[in-house]
Order: structure tokens, then sequence, then C-alpha cells
């Protein structure tokens, strides 16, 4: 792995700061709204553990290991870009914060989300290929090397790894309102034509470690990618697949039965 520079102390309050600002922003909202509807909490679950999973990456020994190891690094690119994407799509944001908002700023709120270039970022086909075509463009050209070098480009590959991996799984499975939700037939087969793109590129990386990667990490790294990103995908799978279910279900079957998590 090329030489790097470990997160600093400042850098890794920072992080923190954030996270707890973030999990603070989304329970006081939650607050403020149960006065009138009730909040599930396995959707304030699902924020904190999200938000804990971004924080895990990017602050302490994973986000350092991951300067010297490819399979940490890997790990990491997990958390950050497919694990809380999948954590922060579940907990709703939008809504909440369209439930606890003022009439005015909501009404933004809800303008912005019927805006064109919200419905562009938003189709599954515009997400999927910044998601896809963000890590082919990571692991096969040399930003993968330049990023342990330098700090920004690092931090900018970290929020592009967590937007575009949250503009997927919400264009996919996403639980808060979309005026411009594509089919079910679209979301899925740009679904699977994204998953094998990521299974692709686990697999190439085994023989074609990036620049400074000794083979057996690349390999090691590739294996995990691989796997674990199945792991993930397969929820995605189910929830979208309950979804589809609960919209297509016969007549008088009862909704209980098809209800999502």
């Amino acid at each position: 792995m090329p030489e790097h520079h470990a997160s600093g102390l400042p850098a890794d309050w920072i992080g923190i700061a954030l996270a707890a600002a973030a999990i603070g922003c989304y329970v006081a909202a939650v607050h403020r709204t149960r006065r009138r509807l009730p909040w599930p909490w396995r959707r304030v679950a699902c924020w904190v553990a999200g938000v804990a999973a971004v924080t895990a990456a990017v602050v302490g020994p994973l986000a350092d290991a991951a300067h010297q190891s490819f399979p940490a690094h890997m790990a990491a690119h997990l958390l950050i870009g497919m694990l809380a994407p999948l954590l922060l799509v579940l907990a709703a944001p939008v809504t909440l914060a369209l439930r606890a908002l003022a009439v005015v700023p909501a009404r933004r709120l809800s303008a912005l989300l019927r805006s064109l270039p919200v419905r562009f970022l938003t189709h599954p086909i515009t997400a999927g290929a910044i998601n896809a075509g963000g890590l082919w463009l990571l692991y096969t050209t040399d930003v993968f090397a330049r990023m342990h070098d330098e700090p920004l480009l690092a931090a900018a590959v970290n929020v592009h790894l967590l937007l575009a991996g949250y503009l997927f799984t919400a264009s996919m499975i996403g639980l808060d309102p979309d005026p411009h939700r594509a089919s079910f037939a679209l979301r899925a087969g740009v679904l699977l034509v994204v998953f094998a793109a990521h299974g692709v590129l686990a697999k190439w990386l085994v023989g074609h470690p990036p620049a400074g990667v000794p083979m057996a990490e690349a390999e090691a790294g590739g294996i995990l990618m691989y796997y674990g990103g199945d792991v993930i995908d397969a929820v995605i799978i189910a929830v979208l697949c309950a979804q589809w279910y609960r919209a297509t279900r016969p007549r008088g079957v009862p909704a209980a039965i098809t209800r999502s998590a």
C-alpha cells in the first residue's frame, strides 16, 4: 500500500462531532414529531447504526488500518458505501424532516423533491451509473493511489461513496416520498446490472491489484468485497421484493402479513 497520512486527532474529533450532530438532529426531530404522530423506534435504530457505520469507516482504528491494508480499506468501503447507506435509507430521514419542519421549509423541501435535477439524480439508471461508475473509476485509475497521499481527495472519495451509495439505495428501496418513483421492473433490472458490475470489479481486483497493493492483499480485499457486498445486496433484494409484493398483492390478502421492516 502507498505511504499514508494517518487520521489526526483534530480530524477524528471533527468526525465524532459531526456524527453526534447527525444523531442529535434526528432524535430531536423524532421528539418533535412524536407529539403528533408516532415514529418507529426501529428507524431511529437504523439511523444511529448508519451514522455509527460511517464513523467507524472514517475515524478510529479501522480508518487508520485502511491506509495500510487493502482488506481493511475494503471493510471501510463496505461500511461507508453499502451498509451505512442501507441503514440510513431505512431510517427515512426525508419523511421525518417533512414532519418536523415548519410549513414553509417543508413545502420548499417537497418542491425540491419534485424538481428536475432531483428527478434525474434519483432515477435508478443515473444512480446506478454514479454508484458503479465511481467504484470502477476509483480502482482502475490512479485515484486509489493518490487518495493515500492527498487527504482532501481521500475525504472526497469517502463523501462520494456515502452519497452515491445512499442515492442508489434510495432509488431502489427508498421509504421516503418520491414523486418520480420508477417501476419495480426497471428497479429490479438496474439492481441486477449494478450488482453484476460490483461482483465483476471484485473479481477483477484479484487479478489486477491497484498500484502498491500486494497480490495477497488484493485477493483478500476482492473476496471481502465480493461476499460482503453479497450480504448487503441480499437485504436490498429482500426489501425490494417485499415492497413489490405488497404493492401488487392479490385482493383479500391481509396487509399485516406483508408488512415490511
